[in-house]
Formats: C-alpha cells, sequence, structure tokens
C-alpha cells in the first residue's frame, strides 16, 4: 500500500507532469506536420518500408533539441527517448500514454490504466543484417569481416584457418590484384565454408574513383640491405640478399656476370667495399639455379660497378662487378611553409631543385591524373595527401596545375608515389562507377555475394549501381554503401532512402578517409550520428579502419585500439584489415566481441550480474 502525497508536492508533481506533456505533445505535432513526413515511399522495397518511415521520423525529431525534454521526462522517471531509434513514433507515443495517465490519476499513485502502445519495429534490424550477412552465432551477433591479402589466392589453409577463426565474410579489395586472384580467393573460402560448416559472405569493393598521386623519378639506384637488430644492437636477424643473373629477376635481386656466379658454391664469401667504402661480407647460404642467397651481418649500401671479390676455402678467387640493383622508390620531403605543384601533366614527381645559396629554384612538383580537380579546386581549399599526413591550402590554379602552400608537415613528411589526396571542402563531380568499378562488378555479379560501392557521394550514385545491377541482372547482390567524404556523411539520409530499393542493404563507416576529409576531431562524433541514422534506418553498418591494425601488423594491440575494437559491439559487422598477424586478430577481435556482447546493445548498456564487484566488508 502506497502513502499519499503531501498536498504541495502533489501539486507540484502534477505541474512537472502537465508541463513534460505539454511539450511532448507540440514536439509530436511539430513532427507530424513536417515534410518528411510526406516522402513518397513507393520505390523502397516492401521489406524496408516502415524502416524509410522510421527514417524519416527519426530526422524529424533530430530537427529539434529536445534536451531540455529529456530533463523533465528524466526527472520524472520516464524513458527520456535517448534510446528510440529502432521506433521512433511507438517511442513517443508510450511515453505520451504515460504522461497523460499520470495526469489524469497523479493522485493514486500507481493505478493500472490502459495499455501503452506495442512495439514495433525491433527486430528489423536483425533482420536486415541477416538478410545481408545471413546467420550468426549465438555467442556473436557481430560479424568479422576480413580483408584478403594476395596469398589468400595461393594458400588455401590461410583461409581456411580464418573462417575457423570466426572469419564470417571474405572482403575482396579490387584495388588489388586481378580477377585471377579474385577467383582463388573465393574459391578457397567457399570450400573452407563447405568444410567446416560455416557460412562466410563474400564482399566485393569496388576502387571508386580514388585520387593518387603519380608516380616519382626513381632516386639514385643503391640498395640498403641491413640486418634485423634488438634494442641493444645485437644481430637478431641476418640481412638476405639475392644474386642473379636473370635480368628478369634484377627488379628484387642484384645482378651479376652469370659466368662469374655459374662457380660459386654454399660456405663462399664475396668481399666488397660498399658504396659508403666500408668492409663488407657476404656469406653464400644456399645455391639456386640462376643465383645464390646470401647473408650480411651489417648495414650495407650496394649500387652497380661495385666490385665483389670471392673468397673460398679451397683458395679459388676471382671478382665480378655489380651490373645493377633495384632502382629504389623516389619520395618528395615536404616542410611546412614549403610550395608543391600539382600538376595534370603525366611527368614523374622530383623534389623541389635550389641553387648554391639554398633558395628554390623550381618548387616540388607531383602529379594528379584526374582533370576535375583541375577544374574544380580553388584557392583557398584545403587539400590533404597520405591520409593526413601532410595538408595545405591551394594558393593558385591554372587549367592544368595547383599551387599549395604545405600547412601541415610535422618534422617533414615524405610524400610518395600513390598516395591519397583528398579535398574535403571541394565537390568534384566524380562519378562513384569508373571503366575500373564496372568490370569489376560484373566480375562480382557472377562470383560474390555482396558489392561495396567506394566514395559515394549521392543518390545518383546509388541509382547508376542499380542500373548496373539490373543490366546484369545481379539484384541479389547485397549493397554496401562507403561512407568515407564530407559529402557522403552529409548526403546519408538520400542515399540510405536510395538503397532501401534493395532488401540487402548495408552501410561502412570508412572512418580513415572520412577522419581526413572531415577532421579527426571530429570522428567519434561522425560515427555516432552515423550509427543513429543508420540503427534509425534498420540498415546493418560495418564499422571499418584500422580495428586492431597494429595486432594485425605487428602481433601486439594497443589498449587504446583494444577499446575501440570494443565499441564495434555497436555496429553489424567490423571489418579487419590484412597484416602477417591476423589470425590472431581475428581470433581477438572473436574473443573480444563475445564478451562485450553482454554489455552492449546498441547504445543500451546491459546490466548483467557482475563477475568482479564484490560486497564491501565492514571493517572494524
Amino acid at each position: 500500500m502506497t502513502t499519499p502525497l503531501p498536498s504541495g508536492q502533489l501539486a507540484d508533481a502534477e505541474n512537472e507532469v502537465h508541463a513534460a506533456l505539454k511539450s511532448l505533445v507540440a514536439l509530436r505535432k511539430k513532427m507530424g506536420s513536417e515534410a518528411a513526413a510526406h516522402f513518397d515511399l513507393s520505390r523502397i522495397h516492401p521489406s524496408y518500408r516502415d524502416s524509410a518511415a522510421n527514417l524519416l521520423d527519426y530526422l524529424a525529431l533530430r530537427r529539434h533539441d529536445i534536451r531540455p525534454l529529456q530533463a523533465q521526462l528524466t526527472a520524472l522517471g520516464l524513458s527520456s527517448l535517448g534510446r528510440c531509434e529502432r521506433d521512433v513514433l511507438g517511442s513517443i507515443d508510450r511515453v505520451l500514454n504515460v504522461l497523460e495517465r499520470m495526469s489524469s490519476h497523479a493522485a493514486t499513485n500507481g493505478n493500472e490504466g490502459p495499455n501503452t502502445p506495442a512495439m514495433k519495429n525491433t527486430r528489423s534490424l536483425v533482420e536486415h543484417g541477416e538478410a545481408l550477412f545471413g546467420s550468426h552465432d549465438h555467442d556473436r551477433a557481430v560479424r568479422i569481416m576480413v580483408t584478403m591479402p594476395t596469398e589468400a589466392a595461393i594458400d588455401y589453409e590461410f583461409v581456411e584457418r580464418l573462417v575457423a577463426a570466426g572469419m564470417n565474410c571474405q572482403r575482396i579489395n579490387c584495388a588489388h590484384d586481378g580477377p585471377e586472384q579474385w577467383l582463388a580467393m573465393i574459391d578457397h573460402v567457399r570450400r573452407a565454408s563447405l568444410k567446416l560448416r560455416k557460412p562466410c559472405q563474400v564482399a566485393m569493393d569496388l576502387p571508386g574513383p580514388k585520387l593518387r598521386t603519380g608516380p616519382i623519378a626513381d632516386g639514385k639506384p643503391i640498395l640498403k640491405i641491413r640486418p634485423h637488430r634488438d634494442e641493444t644492437g645485437n644481430v637478431l636477424k641476418p640481412a638476405r640478399l639475392y644474386l642473379t643473373s636473370d635480368s628478369a629477376q634484377a627488379s628484387d635481386a642484384i645482378q651479376l656476370p652469370a659466368d662469374w656466379l655459374e662457380p660459386i658454391e654454399v660456405g663462399d664469401q664475396l668481399k666488397c667495399r660498399d658504396a659508403r667504402f666500408s668492409r663488407r661480407t657476404l656469406r653464400v647460404i644456399e645455391k639456386q639455379a640462376q643465383g645464390v642467397l646470401v647473408e650480411l651481418d651489417k648495414t650495407t649500401y650496394l649500387m652497380s660497378g661495385l666490385q665483389l671479390k670471392l673468397q673460398n676455402p679451397a683458395g679459388r678467387k676471382g671478382s665480378g662487378k655489380v651490373i645493377a640493383v633495384p632502382t629504389r622508390p623516389q619520395t618528395i620531403k615536404l616542410h611546412e611553409g614549403d610550395v608543391l605543384t600539382l600538376t595534370l601533366d603525366p611527368d614523374e614527381g622530383a623534389p623541389a631543385t635550389l641553387d648554391e645559396a639554398g633558395n628554390v629554384i623550381t618548387h616540388a612538383h607531383i602529379s594528379c591524373t584526374s582533370e576535375a580537380v583541375f577544374q574544380a579546386a580553388k584557392p583557398g581549399d584545403p587539400i590533404w595527401f597520405d591520409d593526413g599526413k601532410i595538408g595545405g591550402e591551394v594558393l593558385s590554379k591554372s587549367s592544368h596545375a595547383l599551387h599549395i602552400e604545405i600547412l601541415h608537415a610535422p618534422g617533414g613528411v615524405k610524400l610518395k608515389a600513390d598516395k591519397g589526396i583528398n579535398l574535403p571542402n571541394t565537390d568534384l563531380g566524380l562519378k562513384a562507377l569508373g571503366i575500373d568499378d564496372v568490370a569489376a562488378l560484373e566480375f562480382a555479379a557472377r562470383h560474390a555475394d555482396i558489392v561495396q560501392l567506394s566514395f559515394v557521394n549521392r543518390a545518383d550514385d546509388v541509382l547508376a549501381l542499380f542500373q548496373h545491377l539490373d543490366r546484369l541482372d545481379a539484384e541479389h547482390l547485397g549493397v554496401v554503401l562507403k561512407i568515407e567524404t564530407r559529402q557522403g556523411f552529409d548526403n546519408l539520409p538520400q542515399l540510405l532512402l536510395a538503397g532501401m530499393r534493395s532488401p540487402r542493404l548495408g552501410v561502412m563507416i570508412a572512418r580513415g578517409d572520412l577522419a581526413v576529409e572531415t577532421g579527426f576531431e571530429r570522428t567519434a562524433e561522425l560515427q555516432e550520428e552515423m550509427l543513429c541514422l543508420c540503427e534509425a534506418a534498420h540498415v546493418p553498418v560495418i564499422w571499418a579502419t584500422q580495428v586492431l591494425e597494429s595486432l594485425a601488423k605487428t602481433g601486439a594491440p594497443t589498449r587504446a585500439e583494444i577499446t575501440d575494437a570494443a565499441m564495434g559491439i555497436r555496429a553489424e559487422c567490423v571489418m579487419l584489415n590484412k597484416g602477417p598477424f591476423i589470425l590472431k586478430a581475428v581470433n581477438t577481435l572473436d574473443d573480444l566481441l563475445k564478451r562485450m556482447q553482454s554489455h552492449h546493445d546498441k547504445k543500451r548498456p546491459m546490466l548483467r550480474k557482475l563477475r568482479v564487484a564484490k560486497l564491501p566488508v565492514q571493517s572494524t
């Protein structure tokens, strides 16, 4: 039996209820009158129509700052609508229903009233996730996607181990390798999936119109090789080098005369003074058909024209002259305050040239093959290179060149060929589907389960993809929209509604390019907004870019990336990139997601029984 409230407190409570009810009724009316409620949903796939309507309701809700209302509702012990994404109007109407009951019967302190509206749309997101990725294990609802390295095309056991460890989706990056390797990767994963009875989807990632730097003139052909040392300088693993007479292999080996190499045997030593005139010894450890493998314990610089002198136990001697060494990739080192010329001309890039006094004669230059850059960019536009390592601003332009002042290159940064270029404030008007994308799409139509559309910016990009899928009779393919530009983020609601023409739709939060485009400090904020929008649309999300990257590349994770990977529990899939320790990364992520599943469901913390907390003991 409850105790009635004193009259003063009762009046205050009634006033609080009335104020909250009035605010929520006004919000509900505003939402209903906005244009979003009248959006034509006739072209949306039937499985997504309720989801599209819910997204539009959510957008109408988020046009208002409801934090004061949330404070009112929280004070009354009611839902603050902070987790209403999956059923927006239902959540609001249920709170309204309770407020109306409290307003009418506040003095009864809890008498039963009419039933609240039933919850809708609660399983739509789960069903759409299953439509895109297939079913999931009961102990891990979040799938794991893994980017395939080239070795996946030649090593079946490697792919099988990934599937056994928990890979649910194989990602093939169509910007690398080619159809022959792609087909081998797919054959391997299909075979492993069948053998292990573990479903694994194949997703093909179209390359898209990514802007990249052009080639740089090769530097002086000097090859530097060095052993692997510990922190005290002791050699842990000698450096290895192949000496060959075959010019076709000289791209990654030293070329020497065939008649001099032929009699060399295992155990022989080759002496030289390297390009720095240091005495060096190369030990022959293996003999092959067209050359020998050697080891070195000291850092060595080799160049064409160097003499190698043979010494062996039998006393044989002789010398051979190096014919060629591999050319080393050149870089352009840039400092803050430098000027870089980005040019449409296909000439090889080069560093700045200086006179004897150190004054600049010609600025550093490098090419970019996209004509759209030179048409659309204007003075004052920011520009970034190599995932944000180098940043600048356009000083001036011509029809074939941009002159860029470097503003961000901490301590001096080396710019390399084939590195990404981002112009976050410039609308380049590039289409998401180019010639290479269409060719890869035609392959995917025959062999894949999912196609991922890169650098999608407009609804027209999505509609163009659907036109090609219709032409290829490939409407069965799942479609993932990769959001990696500021324009793509700004247009996300329109992109979602365009993508809902397919019953198999997903979104990838490509945090790498997105961070460069929008600023690293905004990355967490943007991914939060994207997660909310996609949950309201009941569209499954792929959490991507640098997840457990240190672990995959070095075998050891950082504390920060473990925390980041744990937040992937809010998505329907987490993507790992390739690396020497990718199998360890898959095992770690599988364990981490299983542990986190009982703690989080999207934004909602799950209060399971704590395993580590103990009741305090009264001290004496």
